[in-house]
C-alpha cells in the first residue's frame, strides 16, 4: 500500500514539476518573445520611478501582455533595481528582455524631448524638439539665439529635467570662434574656455553632452574627433598630392568646405584648386579673403570690395601665391576627404550656375561664358524682387 501511495505522490510531483517547467518555459518564452506593441511609443521613467509604476505603463499602452512575467525577467536578470531616470523609445513588438535592457542601460533618453545648440554659420539657435515616435520625426517647439533671446521663461526647468537630451551641433564650415563664443552661451555647459582652437581643429557633428558638462572637455572631444578623422582619411589619400602635411590638406577641406555646400561638386572644386597649385596660379577664392577681413569671427554681411581684393593680407588668395597660412573655417569629413581624393579634371575655373551648383570650365573663354550667363540670371532674379 506505502508502495502504491509512493508511486502515487512521485507521478504527482513529476507532474507537477512538468507543469511548472511547463509554466517556466511559457514564460521565458513571453519575456524574450516579440511583445504585442503594434506602433513606436515613448515611455517615460520619473526620477524616483519604480518597476511596478513602470510596468503599469507599458502595459496600458499596449507595450508589454503581462506585468507579472515583466518583473519576475527584470528581477531575474538582476535589473530591477538599475531603472534609471529617461524616455525611452519603445519599437514596436520589442520584447520585455529589450524594453527593460533600454530603461537600464547607459541611462540616455531616446525620445521626448531634445534642446540642441546648433552652431551654424549664418546663425546659432537653441531648438526645443520633441520626438513622434511613430514617425520618428522631431518636431520643433521653441528656438532661440541664445546671444539674443527672447529665452523662454521655463526653459531653465526643461533643461533640468532628467529625460531630456542635450545636444550640442557643430554645422560643417563654422570658425572655431563662433564655437567657442556659442559654447559660452548657454547655461547648462559650465567652465570657461581661455582659448580659441587652432582654425580648422573642431570636428563638424553632433555631440551628446550632460548637464554641467565642461565646456573645455566638450572641445577637446570635437578637436579628438576631427584628429582622428584628418589621421584616417591621410593614410588613404591620392597619390601626387602636393600636401606638405596633413595640416596642409586640412587647409584646402576649409576652402573646398566654404566654396560649395553641394556634396557631389566637393572632389570637382578641389581638383581646380589643386590644378591651379599645379599650374603655379593663385586660388583666387573670395572666402579666404573674407577671413582675412572678419579673422572668423562671424559673417562679412556684404560683398568683397575691390580694394580688398586687392589688399596684401596672408589669406588674400588674388595677392599671394599657394595656400594661405591656416584653415578658414572647420571642414566636415567630406571635404577632408575631398581634398585628399580630389576627382581627376582639367578645370581650372567655376561660377554658380543659379541652381545652387557650379558651372566648370576647362579655359577661360569657357568660363567668362559661364559668368555671362549667371550674370543673366541674377539680373533675372533681381527684377523679379
Amino acid at each position: 500500500m506505502w508502495k502504491h501511495i509512493a508511486a502515487n505522490f512521485l507521478t504527482i510531483a513529476i507532474v507537477l514539476l512538468m507543469a511548472v517547467a511547463g509554466v517556466v518555459a511559457w514564460g521565458q518564452r513571453q519575456y524574450v518573445g516579440p511583445g504585442p506593441l503594434a506602433e513606436a511609443i515613448c515611455v517615460k521613467v520619473p526620477k524616483g520611478g519604480t518597476l511596478s509604476r513602470f510596468a503599469d505603463d507599458l502595459a496600458a499602452q499596449g507595450a508589454i501582455s503581462n506585468r507579472y512575467i515583466f518583473r519576475v525577467g527584470a528581477d531575474y536578470s538582476d535589473r530591477s533595481g538599475q531603472l534609471k531616470a529617461g524616455s525611452y523609445l519603445i519599437a514596436p513588438g520589442a520584447s520585455m528582455e529589450e524594453i527593460i535592457a533600454e530603461a537600464t542601460g547607459l541611462g540616455v533618453s531616446t525620445c521626448g524631448t531634445e534642446v540642441n545648440l546648433r552652431i551654424g554659420v549664418a546663425e546659432t539657435n537653441v531648438v526645443v524638439s520633441d520626438l513622434d515616435p511613430a514617425t520618428g520625426q522631431l518636431a520643433e517647439l521653441a528656438k532661440f539665439d541664445p546671444a539674443k533671446g527672447p529665452v523662454p521663461d521655463d526653459f531653465a526647468a526643461l533643461v533640468g529635467e532628467p529625460d531630456v537630451r542635450l545636444r550640442v551641433t557643430v554645422v560643417e564650415g563654422v570658425t572655431s570662434w563662433q564655437v567657442i563664443d556659442a559654447l559660452s552661451r548657454v547655461d547648462f555647459l559650465s567652465g570657461e574656455i581661455k582659448d580659441i582652437p587652432a582654425e580648422g581643429t573642431l570636428a563638424p557633428q553632433q555631440y551628446e553632452v550632460e548637464r554641467g558638462a565642461v565646456r573645455a572637455d566638450l572641445v577637446a572631444r570635437m578637436s579628438a574627433a576631427q584628429e582622428k578623422t584628418l589621421a584616417e582619411l591621410w593614410e588613404k589619400r591620392a597619390d601626387g598630392l602636393p600636401y606638405a602635411s596633413p595640416e596642409e590638406a586640412l587647409i584646402m577641406a576649409s576652402i573646398v568646405e566654404k566654396e560649395t555646400g553641394v556634396p557631389g561638386e566637393r572632389a570637382l572644386v578641389a581638383s581646380v584648386f589643386l590644378n591651379r597649385l599645379a599650374q603655379g596660379m593663385k586660388l583666387q577664392t573670395d572666402p579666404t579673403v573674407i577671413y582675412g577681413i572678419t579673422k572668423g569671427q562671424g559673417v562679412l554681411g556684404r560683398g568683397l570690395r575691390q580694394s580688398e581684393l586687392r589688399g596684401r593680407t596672408p589669406y588674400n588668395t588674388y595677392v599671394i601665391d599657394g595656400l594661405p597660412p591656416t584653415p578658414i573655417a572647420n571642414p566636415g569629413a567630406d571635404s577632408i576627404a575631398a581634398a585628399l581624393n580630389p576627382e581627376k579634371t582639367d578645370y581650372l575655373f567655376f561660377v554658380a550656375d543659379g541652381s545652387g551648383g557650379h558651372a566648370f570650365a576647362k579655359t577661360l573663354a569657357e568660363h567668362n561664358d559661364n559668368v555671362a550667363r549667371w550674370r543673366a540670371i541674377e539680373a533675372e532674379q533681381g527684377a523679379g524682387n
